[in-house]
């Protein structure tokens, strides 16, 4: 009886140690000045749109791609839209996908990762990507600023 209630409840704890580890790993990211967040996601959405832009035009999907002001949309047409925005008094990237929903990307150790779940920004969208244009296999959206293919 014991063994079953410690096993069942277990896997609630493991989320929470997933996050009490990405917390401590992030605690020195956190003291981004302004100066340096804002010279980071500025670099991260610059190089997200030059991403966007050549894969799109690679496959001649029907699209727009804007970047203005800190918010980078991705219209896909009959897919949807992407908005992926700075937030910056909590020195973050927001995300709003189409098909994962909105996520918020903390900058721990030089790459943008959800919390939530300690994937990056640019896993996630490969993965979609990968998704919606399934007979490509060299999309990779890693090579972009803070991407762990970036280095």
């Amino acid at each position: 009886m014991i063994t079953r209630y410690f096993i069942r409840n277990f896997s609630s704890i493991t989320p929470l140690c997933h996050q009490f580890i990405i917390r401590q790993l992030s605690s020195s990211d956190h003291n981004l000045s302004t100066v340096e967040y804002e010279k980071i996601a500025n670099e991260t959405l610059e190089s997200l749109t030059d991403a966007f832009e050549t894969v799109l035009e690679k496959h001649k999907l029907p699209s727009d791609v804007f970047y203005s002001d800190g918010v980078l949309t991705v219209e896909l047409n009959k897919y949807g839209t992407y908005v992926i925005n700075k937030q910056t008094p909590n020195k973050q990237i927001w995300l709003s996908s189409p098909f994962s929903g909105p996520k918020r990307y903390d900058f721990i150790n030089e790459t943008w990762i959800y919390k939530h779940d300690g994937k990056s920004l640019y896993g996630l969208l490969n993965k979609e990507f990968s998704n919606i244009f399934k007979n490509d296999k060299n999309i990779d959206f890693e090579i972009c600023s803070y991407g762990k293919n970036s280095q």
